[in-house]
């Protein structure tokens, strides 16, 4: 008995001595973000850019499963700023989530604002990027999450990491872009290279390109964990290595079913993990990456890199270089996403909630507005839009978040509708008397704790049906179902997946297929969080031109069911 009770007490120690250990190692990062412009010159160009720190992509920040980030963004630039913590969930604690008018006013040059940060869940690769404008196109950078047991993943130690970031250019400047199209009323002008790393690679015709190509240099035998991001303004984009397949193992802050793959489909806001095993003859491969786009206008160049491998060899003059999907492989970029499942370990389980208190159906369109004399850059000179459910969105001057916790009355209207205001056959041609959205700040009020089940349906207005990488802040979601053709709500839940759904994630894609055949749905049932969140397509031009709503959930009546104040150097408006 003597022995049976000392073991248990034992027992207890090492329980709280455990959990003191996991309580010391949740810590809080304390960081600078000093945003400025700064010259860049891989493109031949002398012009400065906006960065952080000086550094284009931005610094890398690395933290533990848990932990809280403590950012004191300073704004030297010339032009308004925030930060957005993409896929971080913040829980009660909205303030920093960062778009600029929903969650905060923008952080005005010679201000600063301290962020903080509050990871949950969220494990593996992440990103922050502005959320102001079009400042993303220069300020971001990845939030890379460890588990809290060090080198606890679901799959083989890699021996390193590297992050990747694919990005974009133009040669002019970027606000200078955004302006111009919102006054002409069409298309952007497309953008003048892609990026990997910050550096176009030397596929490009520019003598000064060469030197600055990015080189992930290999030992043969070892594995790299490679920590991806899509920070394109605009456009899927496929990846290959050359003479290389990889295993895909996570997406969005959250690990995956392990899957092989030679190449990947990755949309703007999204992230993949994946491992690079390099069992190659050693040699020097290309990796490159260029746009999957079935409509519009796109850039339609390639954008390289190179895997080198270590040793005595003689390197090949030329390396090999991937094929790639063609532009308009819609087959390469669905069945690449439709791999994508949760990891549902028994120690990584599913939780897709079942009792659903509320039923929403999004429709997402591309739309147009008479312009004065048919003049604008839109189809018959009207004006480009998007909407959802039909509300183009409307930009306040004054916070949502701000609007909503001091109860000033006039910033926004809460009626945002459940369902498109006219039902009509989505995918298939639409009349142009349906193109017209109408304008609106509204925003969607949900209780605390509700569950919701949300149904996206593209649509075939104005043009042929278009990708919209949709985008919640604050939350993650499963992927239960998706289909072709016109949601049917009597035909399609009893086939959703609720057992082993696609993946839970903050960000995913509708992959419309060919022009006016058929659209796609995405059905996603997001669990509670709290308070002011945004939620938007992940194409730039888009959420420019309107294709953005707002939820709003109440308090709960639990001590840690409400919003915590909001810091004492929050910029108002």
């Amino acid at each position: 008995m003597g022995s049976t009770k000392t073991t248990r007490i034992l027992h207890f120690l090492a329980f709280f001595l455990l959990a003191g250990v996991i309580s010391i190692r949740a810590k809080t990062h304390h960081q600078t973000f000093v945003v400025s412009d700064a010259p860049y010159s891989r493109l031949c160009s002398n012009k400065s850019i906006l960065t952080v720190n000086g550094k284009f992509p931005g610094p890398t920040v690395r933290v533990t499963e848990g932990d809280t980030i403590a950012i004191v963004v300073v704004n030297r630039a010339r032009e308004n700023i925030t930060i957005h913590w993409h896929g971080v969930k913040q829980p009660r604690y909205p303030w920093s989530d960062g778009p600029e008018y929903i969650t905060q006013c923008p952080i005005q040059p010679g201000s600063n604002f301290s962020q903080k940060i509050v990871l949950s869940d969220e494990i593996g690769t992440m990103w922050w990027h502005a959320h102001s404008d079009w400042s993303r196109a220069t300020v971001h950078g990845a939030l890379i999450v460890y588990p809290l047991i060090q080198n606890d993943y679901p799959f083989p130690v890699p021996d390193e990491e590297v992050p990747i970031i694919l990005g974009e250019w133009w040669k002019s400047d970027v606000q200078a872009v955004l302006t111009e199209f919102l006054q002409t009323g069409g298309d952007p002008n497309i953008s003048d290279a892609f990026l990997i790393n910050g550096q176009p690679g030397d596929l490009y015709d520019l003598p000064c390109s060469t030197k600055d190509t990015f080189k992930l240099s290999v030992d043969h035998g070892k594995r790299y964990l490679i920590r991806m991001v899509n920070a394109v303004m605009n456009t899927i984009m496929f990846f290959k290595i050359a003479g290389h397949n990889v295993t895909i193992v996570g997406s969005d802050g959250a690990y995956l079913k392990p899957f092989t793959s030679d190449y990947i489909a990755i949309s703007p806001g999204q992230t993949i993990d994946f491992l690079l095993l390099a069992d190659q003859n050693p040699s020097h491969y290309y990796m490159a990456s260029r746009a999957y786009a079935v409509a519009g206008d796109f850039d339609n160049t390639t954008t390289s890199a190179r895997v080198e491998y270590s040793g005595n060899y003689t390197p090949p003059a030329s390396p090999l270089l991937p094929t790639l999907p063609d532009f308009t492989d819609t087959a390469a970029s669905v069945n690449f996403t439709a791999r994508l499942r949760s990891l549902a370990y028994k120690n990584h389980p599913i939780q897709v909630p079942l009792n659903v208190t509320t039923n929403l159906l999004f429709t997402l369109s591309i739309n147009t507005r008479n312009c004065p004399n048919a003049d604008c850059g839109g189809p018959q000179g009207n004006r480009l839009l998007a909407s959802v459910n039909n509300i183009t969105f409307q930009s306040p001057r004054i916070a949502i978040l701000q609007a909503y916790y001091e109860r000033i009355s006039g910033v926004y209207t809460a009626n945002f509708p459940s369902n498109p205001p006219f039902p009509f056959n989505y995918t298939s041609d639409v009349p142009q008397d349906l193109w017209e959205p109408r304008n609106g700040t509204r925003v969607r009020v949900l209780d605390y704790n509700s569950t919701v089940e949300l149904v996206f349906q593209g649509t075939s207005t104005v043009d042929a049906p278009i990708d919209h990488p949709m985008h919640l802040h604050g939350h993650s979601f499963y992927v239960v179902g998706w289909g072709f053709g016109n949601f049917n709500s009597t035909r399609d839940p009893p086939n959703y997946n609720l057992v082993d759904p696609r993946f839970r994630t903050p960000s995913r894609c509708l992959e419309p297929v060919g022009p006016r055949l058929d659209s796609k749905q995405i059905i996603q049932v997001i669990r509670k969080h709290d308070w002011v969140w945004l939620m938007h397509c992940h194409f730039e031009r888009h959420i420019s031109w309107g294709m953005e709503m707002v939820f709003i959930t109440r308090n709960g009546k639990g001590t840690n069911e409400t919003m915590l104040p909001p810091p004492s150097d929050f910029p108002m408006c």
